[in-house]
């Protein structure tokens, strides 16, 4: 049992909180709409996951870089804290590209 891959999603979710800080990109910027969405794309995903496991089509891959925990049958611990990140990464890269092209436009 291993917490490295928990250990690498939970730094990179760090890092990502960091530039949302920094740049007031989603959490920082409207909280409530934030948490709304973010709960939205996790459930949607987790839903998703649930119908692939029952469906027989995904299953937990054995490695020990995982802790071996289970939120469900062949849903992983880390699963959760992959499907937070895929989100928050998505709306980091949705905001800061539009902060990007803001600012681009006012030169």
């Amino acid at each position: 049992m291993s917490v490295l891959y928990l250990l690498t999603l939970l730094i990179s979710l760090g890092g990502m909180a960091t530039l949302d800080w920094r740049f007031r990109l989603f959490f920082w910027r409207s909280p409530l709409r934030a948490v709304l969405v973010l709960g939205i794309g996790m459930l949607f995903f987790l839903a998703w996951d649930l119908l692939g496991i029952g469906l027989g089509i995904f299953y937990r891959g054995e490695t020990t870089l995982m802790t071996g925990l289970q939120l469900a049958s062949e849903l992983p611990l880390e699963e959760f804290f992959f499907l937070t990140f895929l989100c928050y990464l998505t709306m980091i890269l949705v905001q800061g590209s539009r902060l990007v092209l803001e600012r681009w436009g006012a030169r």
